[in-house]
């Protein structure tokens, strides 16, 4: 699908182009009718309407709750049942209402998706409230985690972005203060299990949402969740200091090695190898929309993996908290961690097989599949003997830092890619000023090392845009570039 940036760009171009005397108006009438020049300025004002149908539904239902809140106490229990279930249905049966309209009828689907997105809301609150009515007692993280749930399964129904990534806001919030509380991780429950095994339920409850409603917000936003909570889950730093052994090799190095080799293409292949004959199987190649988002997240998961790890008190002398560290553990994440090993090998067992039948062009990139493996073998050796070579770990770290640093500025210059480049010239600089505040330098050198870097970014700064202009093609751009 032809991006609406690139169709703005193309009716700029097209229009100088017609000015000019380059083409005629019987081509500039058709570049219009193929892609639609006349209805950008509509979308454009129907994602305006849009959100303020959304952030109007929000105000409304506040002042609903407000309202009720107001005359809660005065109003008999029976009555109060009524009123939330009433407010809940009808709101939802409005909004299912006017998004099941045609096409042609924008501003109404906008409206009906602001009701649904505002029922989804009303949900929280009457359970909230029917909870307090009869006297059930429960923790605020408890209520998120089956709020969130409770939207995601009107997500998969409705098949609506916008109630996937409320669903998943909820249960990242009601994760967090059920993490914090350490009297979950010693008991048995249904909210113990969910904190426990989020990144397994995530993994079976959001990925296929994201794939289901199509959307690359979904799919982002679960696979920070799936990698943020195996690491804070595993408690490799639960001392606050790295432990030698395979709990911070996994904790680190899993999710990295799980968001690079993700694609979809293994599930494919392992369906069409059960049901299907060799020759259907072989024709069964499609491109994976969110596979370029998950090796993005593992480059930004290493580079802040590496920038954390690179601080020498991380690497203090761990003898004696090692039995604290122990102590603070709970083996129940392993299980996630052991099943999604599982996935990211199956997904490293196709990527070399693609690397063998030449199914990938040649990486150019100077951060590939070569390199995020042979990183992660290195953290792995690391991680067992540190403990062995004092201020191993430092320097390794720092190097992975520096070279995952030089590596994404010689590829946005190669590829005229700005979000790559200062993606590198960020790594870079923070990188040298912790270093130079972390050690004990003094302040002319620090003051000499901090001109420096502001002298170089800005120099890199208009050295890069001058070559990417002069760079730059003559044609317009395709539409899948950002």
């Amino acid at each position: 699908m032809v991006s609406e940036k690139f169709r703005r760009q193309l009716r700029q171009e097209s229009e100088q182009w017609w000015a000019e005397g380059l083409i005629d108006a019987a081509l500039y009438e058709k570049l219009a009718d193929r892609y639609q020049f006349q209805h950008l300025e509509r979308e454009a004002s129907n994602r305006f309407v849009a959100i303020l149908m959304g952030l109007g539904a929000i105000l409304l239902g506040l002042g609903a709750i407000t309202f009720v809140a107001a005359n809660w106490q005065e109003w008999s229990r029976s009555f109060k049942v009524i009123v939330l279930l009433s407010c809940f249905v009808g709101v939802n049966v409005a909004g299912f209402y006017l998004w099941r309209q045609p096409t042609s009828q924008k501003g109404q689907q906008r409206l009906g998706q602001a009701l649904l997105l505002l029922g989804a809301m009303l949900l929280g609150a009457n359970m909230g409230l029917m909870s307090q009515m009869f006297h059930q007692t429960g923790e605020l993280y408890e209520l998120l985690l089956v709020w969130g749930l409770g939207v995601a399964a009107m997500a998969y129904s409705l098949r609506l972005t916008s109630l996937g990534v409320l669903a998943l806001i909820l249960v990242n919030l009601g994760y967090s203060g059920g993490w914090f509380n350490w009297q979950l991780w010693q008991q048995f429950s249904w909210t113990s299990l969910i904190v426990q095994h989020l990144p397994l339920v995530v993994s079976l409850v959001f990925v296929p949402l994201a794939y289901w409603c199509r959307s690359r917000v979904i799919f982002g936003l679960s696979a920070i969740t799936i990698a943020t909570s195996l690491i804070f889950n595993l408690k490799p730093l639960s001392s606050g200091i790295v432990t030698s052994g395979w709990l911070p090799a996994i904790a680190f190095g899993l999710p990295i090695a799980l968001l690079w080799a993700y694609s979809d293409r293994i599930w494919q292949r392992l369906s069409t190898s059960l049901t299907a004959t060799p020759a259907l199987a072989s024709r069964t190649v499609t491109t994976d929309p969110f596979q370029p988002i998950a090796r993005s997240l593992s480059i930004w998961v290493l580079g802040i993996v590496g920038y954390f790890l690179s601080f020498r008190w991380l690497w203090t002398d761990y003898s004696g908290y090692r039995d604290g560290a122990l102590a603070n553990w709970h083996w129940q994440p392993l299980i996630d961690a052991v099943l999604l090993a599982i996935v990211a090998g199956l997904g490293w067992l196709h990527l070399s097989y693609q690397l063998r039948r030449d199914l990938l062009r040649v990486q150019e990139k100077a951060i590939n599949s070569g390199t995020i493996a042979l990183t992660l073998v290195l953290m792995t050796i690391v991680f067992f003997c540190h403990s062995f070579l004092p201020g191993l770990g430092v320097l390794a770290f720092n190097l992975i830092l520096f070279v995952l640093a030089l590596g994404l500025i010689r590829d946005g210059l190669a590829l005229a890619s700005r979000h790559t480049f200062w993606g590198g010239m960020v790594l870079l600089v923070l990188g040298i000023l912790s270093r130079m505040l972390e050690y004990d330098t003094g302040l002319l050198i620090k003051a000499i090392v901090f001109a420096l870097c502001g002298v170089g970014v800005m120099a890199s700064g208009i050295w890069f845009e001058r070559h990417i202009k002069s760079d730059r093609p003559l044609s317009l751009p395709t539409s899948s570039q950002e």
